[in-house]
């Protein structure tokens, strides 16, 4: 049983490009999620520091 090499292709040959998806209505912007989670990584620091300072 002989089988033949199936032909290469190259990614994107389809012509379709990548879009990315649309925020729901009322959903948070990128902007804003990126900069809520440097927020709460500095919260979680400063709780951190104060629980070590208390006890």
């Amino acid at each position: 049983m002989t089988t033949s090499e199936l032909p290469r292709r190259n990614p994107g040959a389809s012509g379709r490009t990548y879009s990315p998806p649309q925020p729901q209505p009322g959903a948070p912007s990128r902007a804003l999620r990126i900069r809520a989670a440097g927020g709460w990584e500095k919260f979680m620091r400063r709780s951190k520091n104060w629980q070590e300072r208390k006890t």
